[in-house]
């Protein structure tokens, strides 16, 4: 019974990183979790894979507060720039 929820560490990758999106099934989660009893790696590389993307989710959060426009001064002597380049 137990074979069937045994999968590779590649696979166990696979799913952590789906999990991450919330697109991994239940019997994703349950093979997943089984394989964390067997490989530390594994467990190592999903800890980390977290612990990034929450870095990564608490930086775009404060990036969008920024707005990030070129000035009209700069975006008239780009298209100078790209007329000239046309010819």
């Amino acid at each position: 019974m137990f074979k069937s929820f045994r999968i590779t560490c590649n696979e166990a990758t696979t799913i952590c990183d789906k999990n991450q999106y919330g697109e991994a099934t239940l019997l994703e989660k349950l093979k997943l979790n089984m394989h964390f009893i067997r490989c530390k790696i594994c467990f190592s590389y999903t800890k980390q894979n977290m612990t990034l993307t929450k870095i990564y989710k608490g930086h775009a959060k404060s990036c969008k507060e920024i707005k990030h426009c070129m000035p009209t001064k700069d975006k008239d002597l780009l298209k100078e720039e790209l007329s000239k380049l046309k010819l």
